[in-house]
């Protein structure tokens, strides 16, 4: 086994910024790849003009590569926010609004998972407050996922870089994975397994994916220290997507790191061309 049996996406929100939105669907194709992901795209509009989610579909579409992935809103990302179901007020309202715009332009590309960032903590809020309000939004988003066959991801991310957030362990994302499943009753709620997140936090990588492989509906990876691309930092990461599969996972694994000081297309050596296309 090893990388040229996975099945990668690039993240298109990290990768190939130094390009324009709609000019990166065509360089991960030219680059081999024919799927990617994405943040949702307009940080400053859950509800963004019908032209412009046009004028990104054409360009997937035109690209011929499959959207896989796709967050809905969660405030400025990158930037400051972690997401906005949590948060209680405008914040929350927005997610709210963006809950079926993002699954039908997700469900119009055939796109089957959908992230949902869980927000910060807010300061003078009960913890208790913010996850009810959470809890109410996830079952919002896992019910328009479900409409267009997909699945909800709960994400965790890393202390370090995201103090205020609360799901920072394996075990918290997938408590609030198991509670949408019951909550909603549809059991489309899905852990996103991120590598490199999860190595921040200190976790045991090999202990993580035996205990919730088959609670995992998507993989992110990025190397440890930097967050650059495989073989930049010491995460033995073809080994742990070998155990991933060995474990029965057959998702996507997104491509969700730095490119470093280098254009976005020079930032694949570690993976062969002939293994970038889907299988």
């Amino acid at each position: 086994m090893g990388f040229a049996d996975q099945r990668f996406n690039v993240n298109l929100s990290i990768l190939f910024t130094e390009l324009p939105l709609l000019e990166r669907p065509a360089a991960a194709a030219a680059a081999g790849f024919t799927a990617v992901e994405l943040w949702w795209p307009w940080v400053d509009s859950p509800t963004p003009k019908r032209s412009e989610l046009d004028a990104l579909k054409k360009a997937i579409e035109d690209a011929g590569v499959q959207l896989t992935g796709l967050n809905f809103y969660a405030g400025q990302l990158p930037g400051p926010d972690r997401g906005a179901l949590s948060i209680p007020g405008e914040e929350s309202a927005r997610f709210r609004a963006n809950i079926e715009v993002a699954a039908e332009f997700a469900g119009s590309l055939g796109c089957t998972a959908l992230n949902a960032l869980y927000g910060n903590r807010v300061e003078g809020v009960d913890p208790a407050e913010q996850d009810s309000l959470a809890l109410e939004n996830l079952v919002l988003a896992a019910r328009a996922a479900d409409r267009i066959g997909a699945i909800l991801l709960v994400e965790t991310l890393n202390e370090r870089e995201s103090p205020r957030y609360p799901l920072v362990t394996a075990p918290a994302g997938v408590a609030v994975v198991d509670k949408v499943n019951e909550a909603s009753g549809l059991g489309n709620a899905r852990f996103l397994m991120d590598l490199y997140h999860l190595s921040m936090n200190g976790e045991d990588l090999p202990r993580v994916i035996a205990a919730y492989a088959d609670r995992t509906g998507h993989v992110q990876i990025a190397d440890n220290p930097g967050r650059g691309a495989p073989g930049t930092g010491t995460l033995p990461l073809e080994e742990l997507l070998d155990q991933l599969a060995k474990a029965g996972y057959e998702g996507w694994v997104g491509l969700e790191y730095k490119p470093g000081d280098r254009p976005s297309a020079e930032a694949f050596d570690w993976l062969p061309a002939d293994a970038r296309a889907a299988r």
